[in-house]
């Protein structure tokens, strides 16, 4: 049985969703709740709302000090990883292991892989990601500084904006990257 909570944020409110195995689903910041709701009763339509399980407290706390601007490690949080591809797990493993502020391109994670060229099925793997800022897909940048895609609601500015409260160099590249091409 899958259940949703929502939770306040520096940004905003934000959402879990869980099982008996872990997380199944996280929903980044909007200024209420119902986005969230829809999306999970789209995704999980019997999951019912519920309140945050002690296991999943300090997985709430963790992503509520990130989004203050403050170093916290997700790393240990629970995911249901069973209806999650091989692939795509071992993209998530090492996305998980980069830290607040810091990036990684999507290159760099094709070569821990073992093969530079899956630089285009890392992309693909994150943009599926069930748990952004659990699963830090934020934190994965294209080459030559540019920030690269991104599936949530607001695109790269929502990419942006939380690589800037990470306080991530990436950040500052992306936003100057962006301001050239809206000067063109």
């Amino acid at each position: 049985m899958t259940q949703y909570a929502f939770f306040e944020t520096a940004i905003g409110i934000a959402g879990i969703a869980w099982n008996a195995a872990g997380l199944v689903a996280c929903h980044l910041p909007e200024r209420d709740a119902e986005p969230a709701r829809r999306s999970f009763l789209r995704r999980f339509p019997e999951a019912t709302e519920a309140e945050i399980p002690v296991l999943l407290a300090p997985t709430v706390e963790g992503v509520r000090a990130l989004l203050r601007g403050e170093k916290a490690d997700l790393s240990a949080a629970p995911l249901d990883l069973s209806q999650t591809p091989e692939f795509h797990a071992r993209v998530y493993a090492i996305a998980r292991a980069i830290p607040p502020g810091e990036t990684l391109t999507y290159g760099e994670i094709a070569v821990k892989l073992g093969d530079r060229l899956l630089a285009r099925d890392v992309g693909q793997a994150l943009g599926r990601n069930p748990w952004p800022i659990v699963v830090p897909c934020h934190r994965v940048t294209a080459a030559g500084g540019k920030p690269g895609g991104f599936s949530a609601r607001g695109g790269v500015n929502t990419k942006l904006k939380l690589l800037g409260i990470e306080g991530a160099p990436a950040a500052r590249h992306g936003a100057a990257a962006q301001a050239d091409l809206f000067a063109s």
